[in-house]
């Protein structure tokens, strides 16, 4: 078996610690912060949960460390020039790209545009939500 593959006693640990670790409590405190803002500014409370929902799926998947340096790229590019058109050229790492086959390097810049998207709507959900 892989070693990326979790067994269900692993995943069963990772639940029990998040139970411990006030996991649970701090997303619901921070859910109604953010609904109770949201409000106040005329902000859909649906957004915002649909927001937390993904953000929270991320933390349990556990991609959201390598997502999270990745975003923090993205955000800073979008916020100091916006949606550029040589955005994913910029976002590669040029080093480990040139170290690549051809059929590699395809799915690298296709794994990097998926990121890349998936990055755009997180910041433009919370530019939307008032967390920006």
């Amino acid at each position: 078996m892989p070693e990326h593959i979790k067994t269900l006693k692993q995943y069963c640990k990772e639940a029990k610690k998040r139970l411990k670790s006030g996991f649970w409590q701090n997303y619901q405190k921070n859910l109604d912060e953010q609904l109770a803002r949201a409000e106040q500014c005329g902000i859909s409370s649906s957004k915002v949960k649909e927001y937390y929902t993904c953000k929270i799926t991320e933390d349990i998947k556990n991609t959201k460390d390598e997502f999270e340096d990745f975003y923090k790229k993205v955000k800073k590019l979008l916020d100091e020039e916006g949606e550029v058109s040589n955005a994913i050229g910029r976002l590669t790492d040029r080093e480990y790209f040139d170290s690549l086959s051809y059929d590699e390097r395809q799915r690298y810049t296709l794994s990097l545009s998926e990121k890349y998207l998936r990055a755009v709507e997180r910041y433009k959900t919370e530019k939307e939500i008032g967390l920006n």
